[in-house]
C-alpha cells in the first residue's frame, strides 16, 4: 500500500495506492468512509496488517489531515449554502404562521355558522302567536342570569381592565382561562351561541391587542434584559414564536444602536481604544441575544439559524464601521501595528462566542483581510523607501545602533551593546523596521499572514542587497543609474567600506532576519484559551523552514560577494584605460632578453597577494564569529582571478598558437606565479580543492605548449623546492618579515607546492 499526503508518504506491500492518491478529489478520497457498511475495525486491520510502525504513524498522520480537509470542506459547503438554508427556514416559519392564522379564521367561521344555525333552529321552534312570543320575552327578561353568564360578563370586564393597566401576566392567565371555558362542553350548554361566539371573538381580539402591547413595550431602549425575556416569553405563550424571536433580535439591535450613539474615534491614536469599546459592545450584545434566544425559545433549528444570520449581519455592520473609522486610514498609511492591534482585539472578543456555537471569525477575516494586506504592503514599501533614503547618505562604516532617549545604567548599557549588532546606518534601519514588522504581524499568525510578511521581507532584503551592489564602484548597475533612473546610493570607495557592505548583508541574512522570522511562527505566539498546548514537535517542524529561509537569504549575499570579487578581479586584470595587465606578453617576452631575470612573482600576483592580505585583515575585524565567510570571500576572489586566466581564450591562443611561442624562461615565471598563489592561499587557509585543481590544469597546459615546440620543459625547470623557496621568500618580503641571513635554511611545507612531474602527469591524463 502506498499512501501520500502533504507531509509524508510511504509504501507497503498491501492495499491499493490509488486510495490515498492526493491527486484525487476529496470526495473520492473519503468515498470509502461514507458507506453505510463501513467497518472501522476491519478497515484498520486490513490496512495495518503488514505495516511497520513508521508506516502506521504515517497512516495516522494521513487520516488526521484527511479529517481536517473534510471538516474544512463541510464548513465551506455550509457557508456556501447557508443563505439558501436560512431563506427556506424563514419561508417555512412564515408558512407556519399563515397556517395558524388560517386555522383560527376557519375556527371563527365555523363558530359563526353554528351560531347562525342555532338561531334559525330556535326561531323555527318558537310559537307563532304574538302573545306567546311576548310572554316568552317577558319570561326571559324576568329569568336570573346563569352562573356561567355572570362569569362571562365579569371576564370581559376584567380582561379590559388588565389590558388597560398592562398587567401582562394576569392578562395571559385570564386569556388561558377564557380558552378553557370556551372549550368546556358544559359551558356550551349554559351559554347561548351568540355569547359563546362573543367570547371566542373577544379572546382572539384581546390576544392580538396584548401581543401588540408587549411588542411595543419590548422595543423601548430602556427595557431591561429581564423584562425583554418576559415579553418574549409572553409572545411565545400567545402562540406567536416567530414574532417573539424577531422581537428579541430587533430589541437587541435597537439597544446596540442606542448605545453606539456618540461612539466615534477622537483621532488616529484613539483607534485601538475605539475598536476595543465598540467590539466589546457588539459582541456582548450578540452573546446576550444568543443567551436570551436559547433561554426563552430553546434550540429549535429555525430560531438558531435566524440567530446566526442576525449575528453575521451585526458583525458585518460592525466590521464596516471599524474599517471606515480606523483601519482604512491606518492601512493606507502603512500603520500595520494599529491595524494588527485592532484586528486582534476584535478576534479576541469574537473567539469568546465560539463556545455558544457562533463562529464569526471568518466574517471578520473576510472584511478585514484587504486592510491587513494593504497595511502589510504599505509597510514593506516603506521599509524599502526608508532604507534607500538611508543608503543614499550611508558612510558604510559599522557601528552599534544609536541609543534611544530611555536612560540606562552602566551595566544595562554594557549588556545591551554586547547583544547589539554592528551595522551601517542603512542596515540598522532595515533591521529595526523588519523586527517591528514581524512583531506587528506576529499576533495575526492565526490569520495566515506570516507567509506573506516573510516573503515580503525576503523581497525587501533582495532590494536592499541590490542597493549594496549599486554601492560598489564600477558595477553595471551603478553605471546605468542615470539611464534607468534607479535610486542613487552613496559609493563605497575604500576596501573597508566595500567589506562593510558584505558585513551588512551577511549579518542580516544569517542572524537578524531569521531571528525576526521566528516572531512570525506559531510556537512563539500565545495560544488561544480554546487551543491545546503546542507540542515540542512544532518547533522541530519549523527547523527545515528556518534552514530554507537562510539558504534563500544566503543566495542574495552570494550575489553581493560575487559582485565584490568580480570588481576587484577586474581592477587587477585591467588598467584604468582598458589595457590588460594579465596577458601572454608578460611571459612570452622573457625569452627574448639576454639577461637572466630576477626571479620573483609577477607584479599582478604581488598586488593580488597584497589585496587579499588587506581584505583578510579588515574581514577579521568585521566578521567576528563568522570567519568561514571571510575565508570563502578570499577563496572566491582568488578563484575569480585564476578562473579568468584559465578561461581567457586570447591568452591561451597567444601562448599556444601565437607567432612567438612560450619559452623556458616564460614557463618558469608562469610556474613560479602559480606556485606563489598556491603557497599564500594555502598559508591563508583559503586554498580550495577547485582552485588547486584549476592551477594544476593550467600549469600542465603551459608545459604542454612548451613541449609542443620541441623543447623539453623539464630540462629547463628547476626542482620543486626552488619554486617553494622563492615563493616563500616573496611572501616574507611582501609582508616585511624577510630574514636573508638564513634563507637557505627555510623549511617549506611539502604540501605547499606542486611537483612539476606530478603536474605534467596529471595534465597528460
Amino acid at each position: 500500500m502506498e499512501i501520500s499526503h502533504p507531509r509524508a508518504s510511504f509504501s507497503s506491500s498491501r492495499g491499493d495506492s490509488t486510495e490515498f492518491d492526493t491527486d484525487l478529489t476529496l470526495s473520492d478520497r473519503i468515498k470509502a468512509f461514507k458507506s453505510s457498511n463501513f467497518d472501522p475495525e476491519g478497515y484498520v486491520t486490513n490496512k495495518c496488517h503488514a505495516m511497520s510502525e513508521k508506516e502506521i504513524r504515517h497512516l495516522c498522520s494521513y487520516l488526521v489531515d484527511l479529517k481536517k480537509a473534510s471538516a474544512e470542506e463541510m464548513r465551506k459547503s455550509v457557508y456556501a449554502n447557508y443563505s439558501a438554508f436560512i431563506r427556506t427556514s424563514r419561508e417555512i416559519s412564515d408558512l407556519e404562521g399563515q397556517l395558524l392564522s388560517l386555522r383560527n379564521f376557519l375556527s371563527t367561521q365555523s363558530t359563526l355558522i353554528h351560531g347562525l344555525a342555532e338561531g334559525i333552529r330556535l326561531e323555527s321552534l318558537s310559537s307563532g302567536s304574538e302573545g306567546s312570543r311576548q310572554e316568552d320575552v317577558f319570561d326571559f327578561e324576568d329569568r336570573e342570569p346563569s352562573k356561567t353568564e355572570k362569569w362571562l360578563a365579569q371576564f370581559l370586564e376584567n380582561l379590559e381592565v388588565l389590558l388597560a393597566e398592562r398587567r401582562v401576566k394576569e392578562a395571559l392567565d385570564a386569556l388561558d382561562e377564557g380558552e378553557r371555558m370556551a372549550k368546556d362542553p358544559n359551558n356550551r350548554k349554559t351559554l347561548t351561541s351568540s355569547a359563546l361566539l362573543s367570547l371566542k371573538t373577544t379572546i382572539t381580539e384581546q390576544r392580538q391587542k396584548l401581543a401588540d402591547q408587549i411588542a411595543e413595550a419590548a422595543c423601548q431602549p430602556s427595557t431591561r434584559s429581564v423584562e425583554l425575556r418576559s415579553a418574549v416569553q409572553a409572545l411565545k405563550q400567545l402562540g406567536d414564536g416567530p414574532r417573539a424571536h424577531n422581537l428579541l433580535l430587533k430589541s437587541h439591535h435597537q439597544k446596540l444602536q442606542y448605545n453606539m450613539q456618540g461612539l466615534r474615534p477622537s483621532g488616529a491614536s484613539d483607534g485601538a481604544a475605539y475598536t476595543a469599546t465598540f467590539s466589546q459592545l457588539v459582541f456582548s450584545t450578540i452573546a446576550q441575544a444568543a443567551s436570551d434566544s436559547l433561554a426563552v425559545l430553546g434550540d429549535e433549528p429555525a430560531y438558531a439559524s435566524e440567530l446566526v444570520t442576525w449575528a453575521v449581519k451585526q458583525t458585518e455592520d460592525f466590521s464596516l464601521l471599524v474599517k471606515r473609522h480606523v483601519l482604512a486610514s491606518s492601512a493606507a498609511a502603512g500603520g500595520l501595528r494599529v491595524v494588527a492591534e485592532c484586528v486582534q482585539i476584535c478576534l479576541g472578543h469574537c473567539y469568546l462566542l465560539e463556545s455558544r456555537g457562533l463562529a464569526l471569525s471568518p466574517v471578520l477575516l473576510r472584511l478585514f483581510r484587504p486592510c491587513i494586506e494593504q497595511a502589510l504592503s504599505a509597510n514593506l514599501k516603506r521599509i524599502e523607501q526608508s532604507t534607500a533614503a538611508f543608503a543614499a547618505a550611508d558612510e558604510w562604516s559599522l557601528a552599534y545602533p544609536p541609543v534611544g532617549a530611555r536612560p540606562l545604567g552602566s551595566a544595562s548599557f554594557g549588556s545591551m551593546i554586547a547583544s547589539q549588532p554592528k551595522l551601517s546606518s542603512s542596515a540598522h534601519r532595515f533591521n529595526s523596521m523588519a523586527q517591528e514588522l514581524c512583531e506587528d504581524v506576529g499576533p495575526l499568525e492565526s490569520l495566515q499572514f506570516a507567509d506573506n510578511a516573510l516573503e515580503g521581507l525576503v523581497q525587501a532584503f533582495n532590494s536592499y542587497v541590490n542597493m549594496l551592489i549599486n554601492a560598489l564602484p564600477g558595477s553595471m548597475e551603478t553605471e546605468n543609474l542615470e539611464v534607468t533612473g534607479s535610486r542613487i546610493v552613496r559609493m563605497a570607495e575604500s576596501e573597508s567600506q566595500q567589506i562593510a557592505l558584505l558585513a551588512n548583508a551577511l549579518l542580516i541574512a544569517d542572524e537578524l532576519l531569521p531571528r525576526a522570522a521566528t516572531k512570525l511562527q506559531p510556537f512563539n505566539q500565545t495560544s488561544r484559551i480554546d487551543e491545546p498546548p503546542r507540542r515540542p514537535s512544532d518547533r522541530q517542524n519549523r527547523a527545515p523552514e528556518q534552514r530554507e529561509l537562510k539558504k534563500r537569504l544566503q543566495r542574495f549575499v552570494d550575489q553581493l560577494r560575487d559582485s565584490f570579487c568580480r570588481q576587484h578581479a577586474l581592477e587587477l586584470i585591467f588598467t584604468d584605460d582598458g589595457g590588460v595587465r594579465l596577458g601572454a606578453h608578460m611571459y612570452i617576452s622573457m625569452d627574448g632578453n639576454a639577461d637572466e631575470p630576477e626571479w620573483f612573482p609577477s607584479p599582478i600576483y604581488q598586488e593580488l597577494f597584497a589585496k587579499l592580505t588587506r581584505i583578510a585583515s579588515i574581514a577579521s575585524d568585521m566578521f567576528v564569529g563568522r570567519e568561514r565567510f571571510a575565508t570563502m570571500l578570499l577563496m572566491r576572489l582568488t578563484e575569480t582571478v585564476i578562473l579568468w586566466l584559465s578561461e581567457d581564450q586570447s591568452f591561451w591562443e597567444e601562448i599556444e598558437a601565437g607567432p612567438t611561442p612560450l619559452g623556458p624562461l616564460g614557463l618558469q615565471q608562469f610556474y613560479l606565479d602559480m606556485e606563489f598563489v598556491i603557497l599564500f592561499a594555502s598559508q591563508g587557509r583559503y586554498l580550495s580543492r577547485n582552485l588547486h585543481q584549476v592551477i594544476k590544469n593550467i600549469i600542465g597546459r603551459a608545459i604542454e605548449s612548451v613541449a609542443a615546440t620541441g623543447i623539453d620543459p623539464y630540462g629547463s625547470l628547476p626542482e620543486d623546492d626552488w619554486f617553494a623557496e622563492v615563493a616563500q621568500i616573496a611572501i616574507k618580503m611582501l609582508t616585511g618579515k624577510a630574514n636573508f641571513g638564513n634563507v637557505d635554511h627555510e623549511v617549506v611545507s611539502p604540501t605547499a607546492s606542486v611537483s612539476a612531474k606530478s603536474t605534467l602527469s596529471h595534465g597528460s591524463n
